[in-house]
């Protein structure tokens, strides 16, 4: 999984027999039990705009996440997520305190870093984040000032 989480960079140079290789983030896929509720909290809670699903498969949808960046959402009924909030999506936000306020009108449960619930914590960055769980229990931190 840790694997996974280091593909996320959105853009890294490196060097391969002289030779220097453009590697770019594409997608990231997530294993869903319930396809259409995700779909939903996608769409409604973050915001992503579905864009048309090239494997045309009933079990898959596809989210833009800007530019030429995706999701895409695959239904496994039986598939388990681990909650460990350390393997988590990050996603910025533009206003923050806008994005809680949201949050709160959907009774969607979200807290900082340390546990603290309704509470945002500031990297040493100085981005504020917050994290909260998808319909699977995914982790995800959104961060914004």
């Amino acid at each position: 999984m840790k694997k996974i989480i280091a593909c996320l960079l959105l853009f890294v140079s490196i060097q391969l027999s002289g030779q220097e290789i453009e590697i770019q983030f594409d997608h990231y896929a997530l294993l869903v039990q319930n396809l259409d509720s995700t779909a939903t909290f996608y769409q409604e809670i973050l915001g992503l705009e579905e864009i048309e699903d090239q494997t045309q498969l009933d079990h898959i949808r596809w989210f833009s996440m800007g530019g030429k960046t995706e999701l895409h959402l695959i239904e496994q009924k039986d598939f388990v997520v681990s909650d460990v909030i350390g393997v988590h999506l990050a996603l910025r936000v533009s206003d923050l305190n806008a994005f809680m306020k949201k949050l709160s009108g959907h009774r969607i449960f979200f807290k900082n870093w340390f546990g603290l619930p309704g509470r945002t914590n500031t990297r040493p960055d100085g981005i504020r984040q917050v994290y909260l769980q998808d319909p699977n229990g995914y982790w995800i931190e959104v961060n914004g000032k």
